[in-house]
């Protein structure tokens, strides 16, 4: 009930509505408050008068009830009719609801001092839609007075237990002493002195305590309204093109007297109906807002949660960096302590060695000088050669670098910390939550004959970044879900579907942090084999969106082949550009197949690029890395375009198991059929046992061809469209992924869904 207070105030005085009166804009005002913001106009400035001088006013052709007219004026912040030609335009005021009023007109001056004023026409705005009316001779008791609301309003403040305020009160109402039951009005003692004295004939009314006042006007009947421009004739009728209920005196004399009128208690009934109707719309989406209020507030606190959770994850994570920092300073610190010791240890053993060098030396010096002064020359004679043998000796000892520092004093180390910093100021979030699950967007699916194209889309609200994509189909008998995409685009087209068939589709996106769940399944239907006209779709397609917007390549596992012979026709179209590619296929029971490598597959040296179609290696050793597609029967052709070839490596190209080594070059093991090739000459290889030597290498830009034939269960080869040998390997049975060993000399591309080479088609179409 509180929030319906603001229904019963008025825009004027911001109190409850007091004798409301109903204006032709069908909003209400207090009758005291309409008689404050009326303006007198001059008969020259009233609005019929404007028309009639053709002068530009904004005019709204509105009710035309009861002699009164209606305009509106540009809503400029001022509002004004000038009455004479010395009366100043006066700004409106606001009121307590914060709608513009226009004040009372100012008095005129004394009669003495101006002239007799020139007719006049009272002049009111509504400040709701600030909406412009002329009143006619009766004034404001040509509005019919809101009993309803009066009601509405008594009900509501019972309801409250409030205390009953003044009705006359202008500012402020003060709380009620009395109610005159005659006069039914509630009055403070100011203003039951002032307006309603004890003389007179108001000394006969019976005046009583507001609260039994409050109780007899409950259990007083409700005065039943009257007809307006017949103030003794109660309402009976309604006139339907004026929206107003109207008397039975109007009927016969007034301007509803041509008018369609149906019964008044009958158009009670059918507008309360659709009140209540209305009334059903409305409280479901009152109801809807206070779920979504809900929803709001436990995302507030949620939002408050996970802001501390997310604080104390960041602060845990830069406490671990500082912690390494800390570590990594210790340990250069102690790599520094170390080279401070070495070299203090190095000139110390110097000085050493040099000290006990010097002390031999001068002692042989001293020793030398001794002997020099003796006298006997036969004596100096038998020492003097081996004394200056030993001299000699000792001079060249010194010459020997022996006076040349072993050690620098300066540190020859230099710490690179650029890499860190600018690691540190690129330091920053990233998406740490899984993507929300995709919606299949079944106005853009459809099927046709032996293909089936499917749409989907992030959820609106979802702000977790998608790297892409992965759709699984089902291999059309219930049976285990496979992947036959994986990519950006968020459509695609799956071609070679059995005829006559249900698929169940389902959607899951993917980024650095995880994969979402999946979608909800979709069942998808394809038609027969008419290859005439398109078949009923399992819902309704416009055509416009039945085309595929991107040509987007997908990879698949299942065992896509038409259950037909003959030729195979598939379709992809870019509406955007109108652009149409069209391809067909011998069928030799097999499927056109888009796929990539597969890094979760692959060896940890292996780095991909170009969407995962383009690999190399880091290391000098092979590696091996497979595709995602797995085959185990039709007919497969790919092709591998060499984009680097240096120092003469040996790539290995074929097809292996899915448990194959990852470390070793393809065809070492028992997992893989390989042909590995050099620059001159090709070998057949399988668990390392060579085979078939051809001549024809490879260099930069070359292509190699992979043809599986899992009906026949033949591996063939070629090299620029030339087939190597006979067919390679024969006997082929069970599950097979494309394969490539390569090194760091070596980069290729991936190309696949292509037509099967010329040399092969001939030779299947033989008998």
């Amino acid at each position: 009930m509180e929030e319906m207070e603001e229904e019963l105030k008025c825009p004027v005085c911001g109190s409850f509505y007091r004798e409301p009166i109903i204006l032709p804009c069908s909003h209400n005002l207090c009758q005291a408050c309409a008689r404050n913001i009326l303006v007198q106009t001059p008969d020259s400035e009233s609005p019929q008068s404007r028309r009639a001088s053709g002068s530009a006013v904004s005019d709204y052709d509105y009710l035309d009830l009861d002699k009164m007219s209606l305009y509106s004026e540009a809503d400029s912040g001022y509002g004004s009719y000038g009455g004479f030609a010395s009366a100043p335009t006066t700004p409106c005021q606001k009121s307590p609801n914060g709608v513009r009023v226009f004040p009372p007109a100012a008095p005129p001056p004394p009669a003495a001092l101006a002239p007799p004023p020139p007719p006049r026409n009272a002049c009111l705005t509504c400040p709701q839609c600030h909406r412009s009316l002329v009143l006619d001779e009766r004034g404001l008791r040509g509005f019919p007075r809101n009993r309803l609301l009066e009601g509405v309003i008594d009900r509501y403040q019972q309801g409250r237990a409030a205390a009953l305020r003044c009705q006359l009160c202008e500012k402020a109402p003060k709380e009620a002493a009395v109610m005159c039951e005659q006069c039914d009005v509630f009055y403070c003692d100011p203003c039951r002195l002032r307006c309603h004295p004890p003389r007179g004939p108001l000394a006969k009314h019976r005046l009583v305590p507001p609260a039994q006042g409050r109780v007899s006007r409950r259990l007083s009947p409700r005065k039943i309204s009257t007809c307006t421009d017949h103030e003794l004739e109660n309402h009976s009728m309604y006139c339907v093109q004026c929206k107003s209920p109207v008397c039975y005196q109007c009927l016969e004399e007034g301007k509803h007297s041509s008018h369609e009128v149906k019964a008044l208690g009958a158009m009670w009934k059918l507008h309360k109906s659709q009140l209540s109707q209305a009334l059903n719309g409305l409280s479901d989406r009152a109801k809807e807002a206070k779920e979504f209020l809900v929803q709001l507030r436990n995302m507030v606190q949620q939002i408050q949660e996970n802001s501390v959770e997310f604080e104390a994850c960041l602060v845990a994570q830069c406490d671990a960096l500082i912690d390494a920092l800390n570590r990594r300073k210790a340990q250069l610190l102690s790599r520094v302590n170390k080279e401070h010791e070495h070299k203090l240890k190095v000139v110390r053993d110097q000085i050493s060695h040099c000290t006990v060098k010097l002390r031999q030396t001068t002692g042989l010096m001293e020793y030398c000088l001794e002997v020099i002064k003796e006298n006997d020359p036969s004596g100096f004679l038998q020492i003097s050669d081996a004394l200056i043998r030993r001299v000699h000796m000792t001079e060249d000892q010194w010459g020997k670098g022996t006076l040349t520092p072993r050690m620098t004093t300066d540190f020859d180390l230099n710490l690179d910390n650029a890499p860190l910093l600018q690691s540190i100021h690129q330091l920053d979030f990233v998406q740490m939550k899984v993507p929300a699950p995709p919606i299949l967007q079944l106005e853009e699916c459809c099927t046709h004959n032996n293909s089936a194209t499917l749409s989907w889309k992030q959820p609106p609200l979802s702000t977790v970044q998608v790297e892409g994509y992965i759709l699984e189909l089902d291999d059309g008998n219930g049976g285990q879900f496979r992947e036959v995409y994986v990519g950006k685009e968020t459509m695609c087209t799956v071609d070679g579907l059995h005829f006559n068939s249900t698929y169940s589709a389902r959607v899951k996106a993917f980024n650095k942090s995880g994969v979402s769940p999946y979608s909800k399944t979709l069942v998808l239907q394809t038609s027969e084999d008419t290859q005439s006209e398109e078949q009923t779709l399992p819902f309704p397609v416009p055509l416009e969106r039945s085309q595929l917007r991107r040509m987007s390549p997908f990879s698949s596992t299942l065992n896509l082949q038409p259950s037909f012979s003959g030729r195979s026709y598939f379709e992809l179209r870019s509406s955007a550009h109108q652009l149409s590619l069209h391809s067909s296929l011998q069928s030799l029971n097999s499927a056109v197949a888009w796929f990539s490598f597969d890094p979760s597959s692959a060896h940890a040296d292996i780095i991909f690029s170009n969407d995962n179609l383009t690999v190399t290696c880091n290391s000098y050793d092979d590696r091996v890395v497979l595709g995602k597609t797995g085959f185990s029967k039709g007919l497969h052709y790919w092709e591998l375009s060499i984009d680097r070839y240096d120092n003469h490596p040996d790539p290995a190209f074929g097809v292996a198991r899915i448990d194959v080594l990852k470390d070793a070059m393809l065809g070492k093991d028992d997992k893989a059929w390989a042909m590995y090739v050099d620059n001159n000459r090709s070998w057949f290889m399988h668990n390392n046992s060579h085979t078939n030597r051809t001549e024809g290498g490879i260099t930069k830009g070359a292509t190699v061809g992979v043809l599986l034939d899992l009906t026949r269960r033949t591996l063939t080869f070629s090299i620029n469209e030339d087939q190597q040998g006979p067919v390679a390997f024969e006997n082929l049975e069970g599950l097979f992924f494309p394969a490539v060993s390569l090194n760091r000399n070596v980069q290729v591309t991936l190309h696949t869904g292509l037509p099967v080479p010329e040399f092969y088609a001939s030779r299947s179409a033989m008998p």
